[in-house]
């Protein structure tokens, strides 16, 4: 018995000595080194020319980014697990690949596509739509990263669902979108609520294809983490350790909120 105590002791110290060292000491580095002399670096950082434009960019492109994959990223949760149909399981590894690929190709990849000496590219400008270096770029390329973090917190929770609730209802007469908005629905709220706020918080951070993708233009196309990334290039390190805590404080409520709804009980 003693024997199994130290082991799950020296389990659990091993497991918090590695969290601590992986994500509370550098979280407690960078709050230390952006606010060890109160807000004096925030507001300094804050003053630069760009530095509010930047922050409101990177909010209002990561919440339109997140609304969208909830509604796209629901829909193709239901077709991979009410569906049977060929090319199936090569739609579920396409939805991972943004899990694979390195966000700087997924930006390379973008301009690869949409760039202006492309074909399409040129098309949508002789339209008067431009898409790499404008805000519709960095949402374009916000919506290939976070979309998996929808569909995987939406699939588990759909394969849990009974089918035959779907199938009585439409055997009463409820047409499928009825069947899905009062059925189905209500059971996914929680992990499309959690899938949205997963997506916000990790558009607030891209950085990889953003950069490639914005041309980081002050004042129109430049986000927060880029921006982020400019402070350390002269290595102004406060400024950027504070503004960074400022991003990692709101990621860190979105994360908590999303585990409280992930891990929340039915009946609760």
């Amino acid at each position: 018995m003693r024997a199994r105590q130290w082991g799950r002791l020296t389990l659990r110290t091993t497991a918090l000595l590695y969290l601590g060292l992986a994500v509370g000491l550098p979280t407690a580095a960078i709050v230390t080194r952006g606010f060890g002399d109160g807000f004096a670096s925030l507001f300094e950082a804050l003053d630069e020319r760009g530095a509010w434009a930047a922050i409101q960019l990177t909010l209002v492109s990561s919440a339109v980014v997140a609304v969208i994959n909830g509604i796209f990223g629901t829909l193709l949760a239901y077709v991979l697990v009410r569906y049977r149909f060929p090319g199936r399981g090569g739609l579920a590894t396409i939805v991972d690949l943004p899990f694979a690929v390195p966000t700087l190709v997924t930006g390379v990849m973008l301009v690869a596509l949409y760039g202006p000496s492309t074909p399409i590219g040129s098309a949508l400008d002789q339209l008067g739509i431009g898409l790499i270096f404008t805000p519709i770029g960095i949402g374009l390329a916000l919506l290939v990263v976070t979309l998996p973090l929808v569909v995987r917190t939406v699939e588990p929770v759909l394969l849990e669902l009974d089918p035959a609730e779907e199938e009585a209802a439409r055997v009463l007469g409820a047409s499928n979108l009825t069947t899905f908005r009062r059925v189905v629905l209500p059971a996914l709220r929680p992990a499309i609520t959690a899938g949205v706020l997963l997506s916000f918080a990790r558009a607030l951070g891209e950085f990889g294809s953003v950069v490639v993708v914005a041309g980081n233009l002050t004042g129109k196309t430049l986000t927060a983490p880029v921006f982020i990334f400019q402070l350390t290039s002269q290595f102004r390190y406060a400024e950027a350790a504070a503004v960074s805590t400022l991003l990692f404080g709101i990621s860190a409520v979105l994360v908590i909120g999303t585990e409280r709804l992930v891990n929340r009980r039915p009946d609760a």
